[in-house]
């Protein structure tokens, strides 16, 4: 399933324009199989206004200070697929797709992890369990928002449908 997109701009004597009305293809790998990310739109500095809709540059999936990205993402059931076949190739998949993220995986608990970002979480539809260090776990259903302050934390899919999340996460400086 694909996601649309349309972004606006300014031109030069100020007036507002559509500037793109495109759809978005679903990126996915090996090693989160049923996962959908749907890298929607972020910059890796702040962007100044008036903006002419032209799509920043990003390097990494999260984004530095000052930063943002927005992003749609579906969550498969826990348990949903087996494991990739080939591992380092999987490994390597991710790394290449999705920069960064294995960096924020911790090693002994995979699906805990933590990034120096803001995020901003909406439950689009499904439900979705978060984690955080003590154990503690709050389900979350459709409607329902997190705002994730750089913590570190898991999210778990213990029902048998997808997820969709959509999140708005803003680089922040960890002290």
């Amino acid at each position: 399933m694909n996601r649309r997109r349309v972004t606006t701009g300014q031109t030069a004597d100020g007036k507002s324009v559509i500037v793109t009305d495109e759809s978005i293809e679903a990126l996915t790998v090996a090693l989160a199989p049923g996962m959908e990310c749907f890298p929607i739109w972020g910059s890796d500095e702040a962007v100044a206004l008036p903006y002419d809709g032209r799509k920043p540059s990003t390097a990494g999936w999260f984004p530095p200070e000052q930063g943002f990205r927005f992003t749609i993402l579906t969550v498969p059931p826990d348990g949903a697929a087996a494991a990739p076949a080939d591992m380092a190739a999987a490994l390597a998949e991710t790394s290449s797709k999705l920069p960064g993220m294995l960096e924020a995986i911790d090693v002994e608990f995979p699906h805990m992890h933590r990034t120096d970002t803001i995020d901003f979480v909406v439950v689009l539809s499904g439900s979705l369990w978060l984690e955080v260090d003590d154990g503690k776990e709050v389900q979350l259903s459709q409607g329902d928002s997190v705002i994730q302050n750089g913590t570190r934390h898991a999210w778990h899919n213990r029902s048998s449908i997808p997820c969709q999340i959509a999140s708005a996460t803003i680089g922040a400086r960890r002290q």
